[in-house]
């Protein structure tokens, strides 16, 4: 008897969770372990209920608690990037460009965590967007405004942002549309647009850049004929008709 009596014990010691090598508990005991599929909770006293392990946090809350992370890293990489313009050497600059692109990556995974956990958060969606600008991913950074404003259409910010980035990629007609809404809705804006097409002109006459002559001109002469238009509606910001009658969109 006292031979069965000894096998017993063991056979029970053999069951406990610490006892299975390659097994782990999962964190607040009692939940399942990996390694020992089938096993869903440790031996307790007749009607114990077993706690399980801390609930994860909501979607919600796990977003805004990422968006916050991600402002604050965007915060630094503004901070950085004034260093770097006020950097008395190269080699100070050099260091300060360093850590504004660290912390535009850092914003960027926070930013793309709280998407990953709400998926319309609009603002999250706007930094996104800047944050690929700011790191020359154009491309990226257009897709990211269209999820902006197909949320929130009339956020005049990530229009002119979206135009900016179109005339990198050379997306002439889309930058145009976008002027032309700024125009009759955020004049200042229309302007700083404007200013950035004017870059864009210079530069590809300067240097086509795999431009064709003739877009190039068609669009200089768009530019002309929007400047003037800017010009004879200046005293009247949302572009009402004039003596001249109501511009044409293109």
């Amino acid at each position: 008897m006292r031979r069965i009596f000894l096998c017993c014990l063991v056979l029970l010691a053999a069951d406990a969770p610490i006892a299975w090598a390659g097994g782990q508990m999962m964190p607040g005991g009692g939940g399942q372990m990996s390694g020992r599929p089938g096993m869903n909770q440790g031996m307790g006293p007749p009607g114990e209920e077993i706690s399980s392990a801390p609930a994860a946090d909501k979607p919600d809350a796990a977003a805004k608690k990422a968006y916050a992370a991600g402002v604050k890293a965007l915060a630094k990489a503004k901070e950085y990037e004034e260093a770097a313009d006020k950097a008395p050497n190269p080699d100070k600059k050099s260091r300060a460009l360093e850590k504004v692109g660290d912390s535009y990556n850092k914003a960027l995974d926070q930013f793309t965590e709280a998407l990953r956990n709400k998926g319309d958060m609009v603002d999250a969606w706007n930094n996104i967007g800047y944050v690929h600008m700011r790191l020359g991913a154009y491309r990226e950074a257009v897709d990211d405004y269209n999820h902006t404003l197909a949320l929130k259409p009339d956020l005049l910010d990530a229009i002119l942002h979206r135009g900016e980035a179109y005339l990198v990629v050379d997306r002439l007609d889309d930058a145009k549309g976008a002027y032309m809404d700024l125009f009759y809705h955020a004049r200042p804006l229309a302007d700083q647009l404007m200013a950035a097409m004017q870059a864009w002109l210079e530069k590809h006459r300067a240097s086509a850049n795999g431009m064709s002559a003739a877009d190039i001109d068609s669009f200089g002469k768009w530019l002309q004929e929007r400047g003037g238009m800017a010009k004879s509606t200046a005293s009247n910001p949302q572009g009402a008709p004039n003596s001249q009658g109501t511009p044409s969109p293109h």
